[in-house]
């Protein structure tokens, strides 16, 4: 969400930043908003001019009755009563035209960076950079659900008779690589400096609302019956909406932390859930990291928070790029994003395997998590980045460590984590 003043005071920024996002059918609510809002300052000035008079007002009665002017006071007792009527009003003025503001606020999308290329969909998305050599052996790569079962290692079937498409059983030393990579990452973050969390895994609907948009929200998220809580699609969710509602001492930021947890997902939209393969499925485990610090230091840790992914997964034999999201890619809250893809030799392209993201102060505006200085209170900014979402992590070590006989070669960075385990091969 952004700060109102924007719309106060340069109602053609903002609507040249929707017109930027290719969200057209926003334009009329920057007008709405900006007239709303007269309203309800207006409002609010004369409760306030009203509240002034009533204080002036009452200070007098007790004057005039020590003289013994008892028809004055009363007169002035009525008064005030009509200006309680009016003020009582006023107010429920205020808090309606405050709730309509505040409702159409939360779908103007954030201001984007001036460096985010301008395009309308995913396609438009700009390769940034290259990591390491992608290489495609002289013998064929299966696809990797094939790969799998060769080495004992999914069983789908099974999921789909207990939980339904796109959940999944992994088995055996694949299920061991899973747990190898998650708990690498997490080390891998800590040795960065950052503080390991385990969230919880459902949030309230206003921790929600306040770190992503609606239609996100509509898309992703499960919903627990008759309870006020939904299923994280991933802990950076619980992790802002941890400080919700605080003033951070300003000496404890930059706070960096990274956080374990399962995911949810009901991944609605065109890409669907794979029916054999693990690239996109409504059950998945992440290591995340997340970054709350001064709005004049967003910019630099967005771009050490993306290398760290690079970093990452180069050490387990995985060439890399980034890839720059375009306007129209970004949700509502972002400022700037970029894709970390890993590279598949099987297709013999890249596919995403993490996200970078720097939202400004727009989570922290919606869950009122703020700092100060010897001057004033501020928002604080946030930002997030995936360390490694797995399977799709788990993908890319396979492919590019898929040997002619069927075989997959350990990462040396992976093999402590698998009690000095150098090759997985079928029993």
């Amino acid at each position: 969400m952004i700060d109102i003043k924007l719309i106060r005071e340069n109602k053609e920024l903002v609507k040249e930043n929707i017109r930027k996002k290719f969200q057209d059918h926003k334009l009329p609510l920057v007008d709405e908003i900006y007239d709303l809002d007269i309203k309800y300052r207006s409002s609010k000035k004369e409760g306030d001019d009203l509240r002034f008079s009533k204080k002036q007002m009452s200070s007098s009665i007790g004057n005039l009755m020590q003289k013994g002017q008892i028809d004055e006071a009363n007169q002035i007792k009525n008064q005030i009563k009509d200006i309680d009527t009016k003020v009582a009003k006023l107010e429920e003025d205020e808090q309606r035209l405050e709730e309509q503001i505040k409702e159409k606020m939360m779908v103007i999308p954030n201001i984007i960076d001036a460096s985010v290329p301008i395009g309308p969909n995913d396609e438009s998305n700009v390769e940034i950079e290259k990591f390491g050599e992608p290489v495609v052996p002289p013998y064929e790569i299966p696809y990797h659900a094939d790969i799998l079962e060769n080495l004992n290692g999914l069983d789908k079937m099974s999921a789909g008779k207990t939980s339904g498409n796109g959940f999944y059983y992994l088995l055996g030393d694949v299920a061991r690589l899973h747990s190898a990579m998650l708990s690498y990452a997490r080390d891998f973050m800590i040795d960065k400096g950052f503080t390991y969390a385990i969230p919880p895994f459902m949030i309230r609907s206003d921790v929600v609302s306040g770190v992503m948009s609606f239609e996100e929200m509509d898309a992703m998220m499960y919903k627990i019956e008759g309870e006020d809580l939904y299923l994280i699609g991933t802990s950076e969710h619980s992790m802002i909406g941890r400080f919700k509602d605080t003033i951070v001492k300003q000496e404890d930021l930059p706070i960096c932390m990274t956080s374990y947890s399962p995911c949810f997902r009901k991944e609605v939209g065109a890409h669907g859930i794979e029916e054999r393969g693990l690239y996109r499925v409504h059950q998945f485990e992440k290591q995340e990291m997340i970054v709350l610090c001064k709005p004049e230091e967003s910019m630099d840790w967005y771009n050490k928070m993306w290398s760290y992914t690079v970093e990452f997964f180069r050490s387990l034999n995985v060439p890399v790029r980034t890839l720059e999201c375009c306007s129209g890619d970004l949700a509502d809250l972002k400022v700037k994003s970029c894709d970390v893809e890993a590279w598949s030799p099987r297709q013999k392209k890249y596919f995403e395997v993490g996200s970078c993201s720097t939202l400004g102060d727009a989570q922290a505006r919606r869950l009122g998590i703020r700092t100060k200085n010897e001057k004033e209170t501020y928002f604080v900014n946030t930002l997030n980045n995936t360390v490694l979402a797995t399977p799709r992590g788990l993908i890319a070590v396979l492919e590019n460590n898929y040997q002619e006989d069927g075989s997959i070669l350990i990462p040396k960075a992976l093999q402590p984590y698998m009690g000095g385990k150098k090759k997985i091969e079928k029993k």
